[in-house]
């Protein structure tokens, strides 16, 4: 690439991910580690974007490793072509592109290019989703079918997220402390709605990092169950967030830091307790 880079007369830097590599998700690391180098180059030269490589068949990849993975509509609606990131957009030209056509192009115009061998090492789950796609494309599940059912999902999500933004602006009001939720016509939402919701609530008020998708389904099935009922006492935490409901309303705060295992509170009559058989009071 430098010396590709040198011919093009482009300026050209090499950045390695140094420091310790862990033992499992290595490749979600690495892709991690990839991003937050390029953000930081990119911030150095003062460039507002980053152009990737992804093709369709990394957008065919995506979809699958998300879907295995239980990922919701957003996660399903795969990559997009231009998306912002770490205060910088991503753009990704070559999206709709089959990568076949991409090395043929390189190929015919002589441009020398590297092939990452950790994308055939069948330690990692995209190399063996990727092992999969002659028998899904004899199935018709091929590149372009699980790209086109990708814009098909973005399409939706960003329907619900435009529905879930006016829902949001009707029943959410956010305090000093906490965000409030009218509780009544919380319960009457549809389900999806209801669920990005107070999924947006709680990564607000939280301090714990991305909410989980399952966690939070359990989270709203248990809100609305104590929603159905006259006067139950509800709370529960997610991500570092408090959820209780309170006088007619929903209400999401941030939760106390949790404590280290095997410490005892200050206040705790544990602390105070005698040990029997050495202080305890005689009989």
């Amino acid at each position: 690439m430098a010396r590709l880079a040198a011919q093009l007369k482009v300026p050209h830097r090499t950045l390695r991910w140094q420091g310790e590599k862990p033992d499992r998700g290595l490749q979600e690391a690495a892709r991690e580690a990839r991003y937050a180098l390029l953000a930081a180059e990119a911030r150095r030269v003062g460039a507002p974007a980053l152009a990737l490589a992804h093709t369709r068949d990394d957008q065919a990849e995506t979809v699958l490793f998300r879907m295995a993975r239980g990922s919701g509509l957003a996660g399903l609606a795969g990559m997009s072509a231009e998306t912002a990131r770490s205060g910088l957009t991503l753009l990704r030209p070559f999206l709709d592109l089959p990568k076949v056509r991409l090395v043929e192009t390189l190929d015919a115009a002589g441009i020398a290019y590297a092939s990452d061998p950790s994308n055939v090492d069948a330690r990692f789950a995209r190399p063996r989703l990727r092992a999969l796609a002659p028998a899904l494309e004899r199935e018709g599940l091929d590149a372009r079918g699980l790209a086109r059912l990708a814009r098909r999902l973005a399409r939706a999500d960003s329907a619900l997220e435009a529905v879930t933004d006016r829902v949001e602006a009707e029943l959410v009001t956010v305090e000093k402390s906490h965000a409030a939720i009218a509780a009544a016509p919380f319960a009457a939402l549809p389900e999806e709605i209801a669920l990005r919701l107070l999924g947006r609530c709680v990564a607000a008020q939280g301090r714990e990092g991305p909410v989980e998708l399952a966690k939070l389904e359990v989270l709203l099935a248990a809100l609305l169950a104590a929603l159905a009922l006259p006067a139950a006492p509800f709370r529960r935490t997610l991500a570092g967030a408090s959820v209780t409901v309170r006088r007619g309303r929903v209400l999401v705060s941030t939760a106390p830091p949790r404590r280290p295992i095997g410490t005892i509170a200050t206040n705790s009559s544990a602390q105070k307790a005698p040990v029997l058989g050495k202080t305890g009071p005689r009989t």
